[in-house]
């Protein structure tokens, strides 16, 4: 399947942060994409075709279970996904159903 990868504004401000914070972040992040474009649907379903993948930054030193989380959003029909958010577990550990509708609500003015 050839699937699209396509970043949010949220997505690119928070990538920013990060990429700041840790050097390795756009190399890990590189190389998780393409795990994406191989496998969309990696990780865990967290709201309708919305999933948070694990992934490890190196330069944080820890692991997938303290790295970071990406949240993706998968249109099997348009073979996209939409990177809709990226964060560090250590500031944010989990993410609510509002702010998955919140994204997706800034999606669809995109």
């Amino acid at each position: 399947m050839d699937f699209e990868i396509i970043t949010t504004p949220n997505f690119e401000r928070e990538a920013k942060a990060l990429q700041k914070r840790y050097p390795s972040f756009k190399s890990d992040l590189i190389a998780l994409t393409e795990v994406l474009l191989n496998n969309p649907m990696q990780g865990v379903e967290v709201y309708k075709n919305c999933f948070k993948v694990r992934f490890s930054i190196k330069s944080k030193g820890r692991g997938k279970s303290g790295g970071g989380r990406l949240i993706t959003y998968v249109k099997i029909m348009n073979k996209r996904i939409y990177l809709l958010s990226v964060f560090d577990k250590s500031e944010r550990e989990s993410v609510s159903d509002t702010f998955l509708r919140q994204l997706l609500a800034d999606l669809d003015e995109c």
